[in-house]
């Protein structure tokens, strides 16, 4: 599925676009260069799964983790800063991603042999219009 967004405001109906395509996913993978809206769209479907707590980039931290208003737990990675595969391992990953609760993915592609096979992978491009492919 291909999603443009011209302004913010479709970015709640892309958000649930995906979640409805993808009904029993929990692990998704966001792609796109540096500054392409992958943190802002990772908002919006967070918005949409009820989180309570402001989402933003764990580009320091490598993963943040937000509540929802039903007490679940949304896991959100940035592997941007990751240099080697074991700092993965290190920050217990796979106790993440495994556990049931949604996981958003920012930079992918430095731990692409570890994610699930079941993975939904979402690429965003474009600068003025946003396009968005699941």
């Amino acid at each position: 599925m291909i999603i443009n967004i011209t302004t913010e405001t479709g970015l709640l109906p892309a958000a649930e676009k995906l979640l409805a395509s993808h009904p029993g996913q929990r692990v998704f993978a966001f792609y796109g260069k540096m500054g392409a809206g992958k943190t802002t769209f990772i908002k919006a479907i967070s918005s949409v799964l009820g989180a309570i707590d402001v989402v933003q980039s764990p580009s320091f931290a490598i993963i943040n983790e937000y509540k929802t208003s039903t007490g679940n737990s949304i896991f959100h990675f940035d592997f941007y800063r990751i240099r080697k595969i074991g700092e993965v391992f290190d920050i217990g990953y796979e106790e993440y991603i495994y556990s049931g609760a949604y996981c958003f993915i920012e930079w992918p592609e430095l731990v692409e042999e570890l994610l699930p096979a079941d993975v939904v992978k979402v690429w965003i491009s474009g600068d003025d219009e946003r396009r968005i492919e699941f």
